[in-house]
């Protein structure tokens, strides 16, 4: 979460006229993250989150609004959409000449946490589980927007910036691994609803326990051990001595609730490996052609080129 979109009180304030959500007391602009603009609200009724929606495409976002309605229907604890007076889930903002469209969001409790210890690595491997099972019954579908047409393309978008910057083995190591996924198929194992992007700033936790799951615009159509191998690369992987033992302490929650088949255990050292890929190849693309933004983080693409070395060992 970031701030690109700068807001008044006075803008959120006429936002909040379509909502009943009661008088603006306060708000706040929200550091972590990269990709929307977001803050907190307080009104009469409570903290809230606004978000600000930078770069996704607007015919897209009904889809992520009743996802998540669906999913807190049904017990997961995430955020819930606040309806406007019309019953419509999506606001619009107008920023200079352009036209965006925002919506407002509970605020969970909790927090977000920088590591996380053998006893949250299960609780987090437990609540994804939670997840998908509570996903089956949302009959939408959206397909992969990083899928191997994405990677294709970013990666040759970034091919000569990161010989230039990088070097030339990260630039063959970009090449082969694209090779080897190109080659593997993941159409037999079972699919869902994945959250895609369930890195530790978008779980929160009270103690040992999950208190929440947020920022679900990554969330697609696709194999739900995809989004076990990106959980455990984001949450887990901390290319140290421990990371065998993290990434089962992860698993061992996953599967109190869903055991895993034996295709998907058989296909999960691909899987890590194309979820490493993925996010290296975002990562040196943000890094290669930066955005401006008020509030922005850009994060470093060399941890998941590390991370992709170690699944590669």
């Amino acid at each position: 979460m970031s701030v690109y979109t700068e807001l008044t009180h006075a803008d959120i304030a006429h936002i909040l006229k379509d909502y009943h959500l009661g008088a603006l007391h306060a708000f706040e602009g929200i550091a972590a993250g990269i990709e929307n603009s977001n803050f907190f609200v307080d009104t009469e009724q409570g903290r809230f989150v606004l978000t600000i929606f930078e770069r996704m495409d607007a015919m897209e976002l009904p889809y992520f609004m009743r996802l998540m309605r669906h999913l807190a229907k049904e017990g997961l604890s995430c955020p819930d959409v606040m309806q406007r007076s019309d019953g419509s889930l999506l606001f619009e903002i107008h920023t200079g000449d352009e036209k965006k469209s925002g919506c407002i969001v509970s605020c969970l409790h909790g927090k977000t946490l920088d590591d996380l210890n053998m006893a949250q690595l299960r609780a987090s491997g437990k609540a994804l589980a939670q997840l998908h099972l509570a996903g089956q019954s949302f009959a939408e579908k959206r397909d992969n927007p990083t899928g191997m047409h994405w990677l294709e393309t970013h990666i040759e978008k970034v091919s000569d910036g990161v010989r230039h910057q990088y070097g030339e083995a990260a630039s063959d190591l970009l090449k082969s691994e694209l090779l080897f996924q190109q080659s593997q198929s993941f159409n037999a194992l079972p699919q869902g609803v994945i959250h895609g992007d369930l890195f530790v700033d978008n779980i929160l936790f009270d103690g040992d326990t999950v208190s929440g799951i947020i920022d679900f615009y990554y969330a697609h159509t696709a194999p739900w051990a995809m989004d076990i191998a990106i959980a455990l690369n984001a949450q887990a992987v901390a290319l140290g001595d421990e990371d065998k033992l993290r990434m089962q302490s992860f698993l061992k929650g996953y599967e109190s609730l869903r055991v895993l088949r034996a295709d998907e255990k058989e296909m999960l050292p691909v899987l890590l490996r194309l979820a490493a890929l993925r996010f290296w190849v975002s990562r040196l693309f943000d890094a290669l052609f930066p955005r401006g933004g008020a509030m922005t983080q850009t994060k470093d693409p060399e941890e998941y080129r590390k991370k992709l070395l170690f699944h590669r060992m």
